[in-house]
């Protein structure tokens, strides 16, 4: 009987926030809408507003399910998607005696077993887990990650009655199945199962700082992986200040200008040096070093690329770079995101008129994350198929641009990005790409070259077999029509001799018979 509680929960969170009028303001307002009750109490309020509130008091889960909206630009008006984006992921912390037997459990032992030091305090509480900090016994500082206890019946139970509203939306909606909420449930059912198996977030720290070892734009903190469970995470402490506290970081002497510039570095070498990034870099998740390289945390959500992805994402955002927006238009039809049908010149026209006000100003004046709406707006008008593994892409850019705004209002975007993209693509196109990839290939050349002469004989003796074959079952079949065609011929000629006879035999019969009259 909890999940009737709950939905009487969410009705109430409904009614008291007038999110009825949100349904009727999708189109034409079915009938069950008109009969819902709704409070008077927000009429006043905007309805995108009024929807990130409820979610807030909703609680964690639905502060999740809006984060994961909030990058669903082709789905939600922009208006809804920048307030969605809003939302904070701040919740009271659960009590530490919790977390000590979540980490007792873990590891089957004590935590002073496991720990030399063990502050009961947390330092950060969000939804999902907690963080504590800690001291092993090898004296080194550690962040101790622990998921809340006996969440995930909770998060199930929040997740049936998404997919219902998800199948009722879809199927009572005017543009329901447009929508698609089933697959915006069962996206953020992935997203937040991801995010339960900290084994995972510490398999991705690893790899980030394998990719930035020895950088001096990025730092990743060390994972303690003897640590680690799926319910714990131990990685090393970081000292920093955070991102978004600016009076801090210019008492310090920190560059910001050269700060903003690494944002943007950091960003772009993680999409086309590696194909994987951190794809949450909101403040809260990043910190400042004292020698002026960003301190990235949270690992949980991080996006993959393929060279396929990359390739189109380097066309079209040098195309943009260089305002050759029918570039842009012929590389989605060539990349499938368009209808093959699409008028290149018509696309080229929607995407000129978005972006070209956007050139040459600094970035305080326009909104990296509006242009992206905007986009999306069009894309929609032309049906463009939103790729997947771009939604977490997205979402990050419009993280950097928040950034920059902060560091450095005038951060100039496309000149601190173009020079970097214009050499990743010569190093993917030009002579030293082709010697890389001969390198690269070497190992797979060196055992097929010898056997080469052997396989290509054996592949023409094959045809030929082939071909003798093929003429053979050829001749056989002439064979068998010629075969049938004499049969046919030989059961005419003996049907022939046979009527012939008969005839031959009736006339000397009546012959006879007339020699008797």
């Amino acid at each position: 009987m909890k999940w009737l509680s709950r939905l009487a929960v969410i009705l109430k969170t409904v009614y008291r926030f007038g999110l009825a009028d949100l349904l009727a303001a999708r189109g034409k307002t079915p009938w069950f809408v008109k009969l819902l009750p709704r409070s008077g109490k927000m009429r006043d309020t905007p309805l995108p507003v009024r929807l990130r509130l409820a979610l807030e008091s909703l609680g964690p889960i639905f502060v999740k399910l809006g984060q994961v909206l909030s990058t669903r630009p082709d789905l939600l008006p922009a208006a809804y998607a920048l307030e969605l984006s809003r939302l904070q992921d701040k919740v009271p912390p659960f009590d530490a005696d919790l977390a000590r037997r979540q980490i007792e459990a873990s590891f089957g032992r004590p935590v002073e077993e496991i720990y030399a030091e063990f502050e009961a305090e947390p330092v950060a509480a969000a939804s999902v887990a907690q963080v504590h900090r800690a001291r092993l016994f090898g004296g080194e500082a550690v962040a101790v990650k622990v998921l809340r206890p006996n969440l995930e019946p909770v998060i199930e139970q929040d997740l049936a009655l998404m997919r219902t509203a998800a199948r009722l939306i879809e199927k009572l909606l005017p543009d329901g199945k447009r929508l698609r909420p089933r697959e915006v449930v069962d996206e953020f059912d992935k997203y937040l199962h991801d995010e339960l198996d900290l084994m995972r977030e510490a398999a991705n720290a690893s790899q980030l700082g394998r990719n930035f070892k020895d950088s001096a734009m990025l730092i990743v903190p060390k994972v303690f992986y003897d640590y680690c469970a799926r319910e714990v995470l131990t990685i090393e402490w970081m000292d920093g200040t955070p991102v978004s506290d600016i009076a801090a970081l210019k008492a310090q002497g920190i560059d910001l200008h050269k700060l903003a510039d690494y944002g943007v570095e950091i960003f772009f070498t993680q999409v086309f040096r590696d194909g994987f990034f951190h794809a949450d870099m909101h403040p809260g998740n990043i910190l400042v070093a004292a020698d002026n390289r960003y301190i990235a945390l949270d690992f949980g959500i991080v996006g993959t690329l393929t060279d396929y992805d990359k390739r189109y994402l380097a066309i079209n955002f040098l195309a943009f770079f260089n305002r050759d927006y029918h570039r842009v238009a012929t590389a989605h039809i060539e990349s499938g995101w368009v209808p093959p049908e699409t008028r290149a010149e018509e696309l080229e026209a929607a995407v000129r008129s978005v972006c070209e006000p956007i050139f040459n100003k600094p970035i305080s004046q326009i909104s990296f994350g509006l242009v992206l709406m905007r986009l999306f707006e069009v894309s929609r008008r032309f049906h463009v198929e939103i790729q997947p593994q771009l939604v977490l892409l997205q979402k990050t850019l419009l993280n950097i641009e928040g950034l920059g705004r902060q560091l450095d209002p005038d951060l100039d975007l496309w000149k601190t990005a173009k020079p970097f993209l214009s050499k990743w693509m010569n190093e993917q196109i030009g002579p030293k790409a082709l010697w890389r990839n001969l390198k690269n290939e070497a190992p797979d050349w060196a055992q097929i070259l010898p056997a080469l002469p052997r396989k290509v004989a054996a592949l023409v003796d094959e045809n030929r077999q082939k071909e003798m074959r093929d003429a053979y079952l050829h001749l056989v079949k002439i064979q068998h029509r010629q075969s049938l065609w004499l049969a046919a011929i030989a059961i005419a000629l003996l049907h022939r001799q046979i009527n012939a006879g008969r005839l031959k035999t009736f006339q000397t019969a009546s012959n006879i018979s007339k020699g008797k009259t």
